[in-house]
């Protein structure tokens, strides 16, 4: 097992850079912003009465927190599809659909198909990547392409993809000027980058000493409301980061199922790590539910902790523990001798599927 406190090792076993690629959060998101200007989007497009976002894996998750942090701000539904198809309503011109396809990559071959389709079926079109199949395709088909330029795996590029898409409804009138919470949320992860950096020892470090006591254990990740979302980054990061099985619940749905299956198998509950994103700000029935929860998997055995979200505004407190979660599975694959950074099984798959067409 790796010291935490070695920060040469720590960089030695890291050979792709994770941990400064996550560092450099607050940065994506405030190039992403201003990046987000330079793409001209038809005055039609304001018609719109939808929003769907086509993507997978780290290119589809910020469409799910742009979703979890407008719904109650934005003039229009906002839909995540990971999938080769379209649902019905977006095949239909009449429900006058916004089609992003998010591919950071550009060669995401679920999110070219139904992008494909989302032509076919005559919707507005937008694309966001940093090149490949996507790009040529929307220069080819003459639609607004947004391009920005950064070399990462996609799940580290989230500042951009994020943000560009937050941006883009804000310039099409979906929503309020979000830039000063933007603001507020760049601030305060620039004051968090120091704790939680390779630099600051284990004692003093919450990533680190979080993710410590997640060796050899199963998290389970629980979240309500704009947090579902955040709870289902830290699942996707502890999988291809911190290279570990991971699950995520939502708050209240797992109360009325999840609590239940707390009895078998005895062995593996015992394993289990639930790990609450609490939102200081939410209403005080899901304060007294959450703590409830907590209690009822406490008894049952599970090690539960609660995580609390910092910042005035939505935007700061839902970016406060990505950024947390970031880096606890960064160290988690780290304190186990793993690189955080390569994805052998993905890229097999790939392989697999490019043989069979």
């Amino acid at each position: 097992m790796a010291d935490l406190n070695d920060v040469r090792a720590l960089r030695a076993l890291d050979t792709g850079h994770m941990l400064r690629l996550v560092g450099e959060l607050p940065a994506q998101l405030r190039a992403g912003w201003r990046n987000a200007s330079t793409v001209d989007l038809p005055a039609d497009y304001r018609q719109a009465q939808r929003v769907l976002i086509l993507g997978m894996g780290g290119s589809a998750i910020g469409g799910d927190l742009l979703r979890g942090l407008v719904a109650d701000r934005c003039s229009l539904p906002v839909v995540v599809q990971r999938d080769y198809s379209l649902p019905a309503w977006a095949a239909d011109p009449a429900t006058k659909t916004l089609v992003i396809a998010s591919s950071h990559s550009g060669n995401t071959e679920e999110t070219l198909t139904a992008f494909a389709a989302a032509r076919a079926a005559g919707a507005r079109l937008i694309a966001l990547t940093t090149g490949g199949e996507l790009a040529a395709r929307a220069r080819a088909w003459g639609i607004p392409l947004l391009l920005y330029r950064y070399a990462s795996p996609p799940r580290a590029a989230l500042g951009y993809s994020f943000v560009s898409l937050l941006a883009l409804l804000a310039r099409l009138e979906f929503l309020p000027d979000p830039q000063a919470d933007l603001e507020e949320a760049i601030s305060l992860l620039e004051e968090m980058r120091p704790t939680l950096s390779e630099e600051r020892l284990l004692s003093e470090n919450p990533a680190k000493e979080l993710a410590m006591s997640l060796v050899g254990r199963l998290p389970v990740i629980f979240g309500a409301g704009a947090l579902t979302a955040v709870a289902r980054r830290w699942k996707c990061q502890f999988n291809e980061n911190g290279k570990t099985w991971a699950l995520w619940e939502e708050l209240p749905e797992a109360d009325h199922n999840t609590v239940v299956g707390t009895s078998f198998p005895a062995e593996g509950i015992r394993r289990l790590t639930a790990l609450f994103l609490a939102d200081p700000q939410e209403e005080a029935r899901m304060v007294l539910r959450r703590q409830a929860t907590a209690d009822l998997l406490s008894e049952a055995g599970i090690a539960c902790e609660m995580l609390t979200a910092r910042g005035r505004g939505l935007l700061a407190r839902m970016f406060s523990l990505i950024f947390l979660g970031d880096y606890v599975s960064c160290y988690l694959a780290l304190a186990q001798d793993a690189d955080p950074t390569p994805i052998p099984p993905i890229d097999r798959l790939k392989a697999l599927l490019a043989a069979a067409r």
